[in-house]
């Protein structure tokens, strides 16, 4: 099936939710909240075409999202600064040094992109971020260059925190032999772990990033 992201109706251009989302570079998430709580953030009205598609007018669009983020700058909180740039911090650590009062005001744009996951035994996920991430983060909101984080280097920006280390080879060999002998991921990180002689949780994410680095 083909997503339909934008039209023109009379030369005018629409945009259709997955349109908005790539267009205001949203989380599709937040676009449906944008919608659901339209009265709240003020979101554009749709209108539909004759097969009953919804779309936007990619200049109300435009206009709310200015409007939007403005909003947002209006009302930043203060960036604790202080740590190290490389540490994983938890949501609620993160929260805190965005100056939230909660995790659950993190925004879309890190809960949904952690640097690290780790699955609890219970099956939930406990997200991480690098505090040069959550700064990273609220650099973006101002569009000031942060002077907190490290600095950036020249080169490509690596895939992932492991992307140069030696012991990820060792995970991609552990995933094809389980892949040859019919084998899922279960046992594998502890498998690993006893192999290089690592944590269950650090080979948990060599395992997570070499299964990444796979072609699709």
């Amino acid at each position: 099936m083909t997503t339909v992201a934008r039209r023109t109706f009379n030369d005018r251009v629409a945009l259709d939710r997955e349109g908005v989302a790539a267009h205001t570079g949203a989380a599709r998430t937040t676009v449906l909240n944008w919608i659901h709580q339209r009265d709240r953030f003020g979101f554009p009205e749709a209108f539909t075409d004759a097969s009953g598609h919804e779309w936007f007018w990619a200049e109300d669009i435009d206009a709310f999202h200015t409007a939007h983020q403005a909003s947002k700058l209006a009302v930043l909180t203060e960036v604790d600064r202080s740590g190290d740039p490389n540490e994983l911090v938890t949501s609620g650590e993160a929260a805190r040094v965005l100056g939230y009062s909660s995790y659950r005001n993190l925004p879309d744009e890190l809960t949904e992109h952690p640097d690290d996951v780790e699955i609890l035994s219970d099956g939930r996920r406990r997200r991480f971020w690098y505090r040069r991430t959550v700064w990273a983060h609220a650099d973006a909101r101002t569009g000031r260059q942060s002077t907190g984080h490290a600095p950036r280097t020249t080169g490509p920006r690596k895939p992932h925190p492991y992307a140069d280390d030696p012991r990820l080879q060792a995970a991609t060999d552990l995933l094809a032999e389980a892949r040859a002998a019919g084998r899922d991921r279960r046992g594998l990180g502890a498998e690993l772990a006893s192999r290089l002689g690592i944590a269950s949780r650090t080979a948990r994410r060599l395992l997570s990033a070499a299964e990444d680095d796979q072609p699709e």
